[in-house]
């Protein structure tokens, strides 16, 4: 009975072993995702990134995990986090929340896959070869928002027409700050408008910068596209209102909150785009042969509410092209 009990269990064990070894085979890939900016203040652009994820077949906590790294607004910390998702072994990295974020991953890994989104050309940044080609390891969507800064000029000097100066503010140390200072200077020499340029790369200039352009009698104020000024638009909005200056953002985020208006690409849309790709990396594509992608849909956003508590007669012409009004 003994023997005959014995050959039984090893019996059922033997056929239970292919089953167990095939189990431990199965490994959920980690999505290691990088962000300058904090999870309460991006959480829709995140959820945007999940939903991607999920419509193309890979969800969180069932066959996929996703490890998050926030730098909070503080990009000299991004380094540090990529390094750590890099040796976690992460399947690929999804870097956002600005440039940094991308540069910080392409430092930190040659071999992990990178999706990054980025306003700055990942040409000139030299983050890829070309847009059509990346190669290497790295792709993702540009947000092309210092190109759109000239745009955004126009919208500013339409809606306050009678404003003799136009100030903004500027972080020099934001990689794309060069093109988005060529471009508006262009783009003020198109409209005949006069500008002042300021810089602000920290919370102490952003004091300094509007005491100077209220000084120097500014009737419009634009805030260049930097996620610098994303995680401060709390502070940047309360300024603006308290100067009584209209201003035009690059990012939905700040209309919502109650600045007066924004124009830019969608953030959304564009972790939307990124998660589509972080799918397809998933699935063996690879990032070298995945070419840039470009917005896909850009947005107005006036607060007609901030409007009328500035005196701002919103042109009839902006009302009827604006994605969302908020009254």
């Amino acid at each position: 009975m003994r023997r005959r009990h014995f050959l039984s269990i090893l019996s059922g064990a033997l056929v239970e072993l292919p089953a167990s070894l095939h189990a431990q085979q199965v490994v959920t890939p980690i999505i290691g995702f990088l962000s300058g900016r904090s999870p309460r203040e991006s959480s829709s652009a995140s959820e945007a990134f999940r939903d991607a994820l999920r419509k193309a077949g890979y969800v969180e906590g069932q066959n996929i995990a996703i490890e998050y790294r926030w730098a909070d607004g503080q990009p000299d910390r991004l380094p540090k986090l990529a390094a750590d998702l890099a040796e976690r072994g992460v399947a690929v990295i999804f870097a956002a929340g600005g440039s940094e974020s991308a540069r910080a991953a392409a430092a930190a890994t040659a071999k992990i896959p990178i999706v990054f989104t980025s306003a700055t050309d990942p040409v000139k940044t030299g983050l890829v070869s070309s847009l059509n080609r990346p190669g290497g390891n790295i792709t993702g969507v540009s947000l092309i928002g210092a190109s759109l800064e000239p745009k955004r000029l126009g919208i500013l000097h339409q809606l306050v027409p009678q404003a003799g100066l136009i100030g903004v503010i500027l972080n020099t140390q934001y990689p794309g700050a060069e093109a988005e200072e060529h471009g508006l200077r262009e783009g003020a020499a198109d409209l005949r408008q006069e500008i002042q340029i300021e810089n602000a790369s920290d919370e102490r200039d952003l004091e300094i910068a509007f005491t100077k352009l209220v000084q120097s009698h500014a009737g419009a104020l634009l805030v260049a596209t930097d996620v610098f000024f994303l995680n401060r638009r709390a502070r940047i909005i309360a300024l603006a209102w308290q100067h009584r200056l209209p201003a035009i953002y690059g990012f939905r985020e700040f209309a919502l909150e109650g600045g007066l208006i924004s124009y830019g690409a969608s953030i959304s849309n564009a972790y939307s785009q990124a998660g589509s790709y972080v799918a397809r990396i998933l699935r063996g594509d690879k990032p070298a042969d995945l070419p840039i992608l470009q917005p896909t849909k850009f947005e107005l956003f006036i607060n007609l509410k901030t409007a009328k508590a500035l005196a701002v007669d919103v042109p009839p012409t902006l009302l009827a092209i604006a994605d969302e009004v908020i009254e």
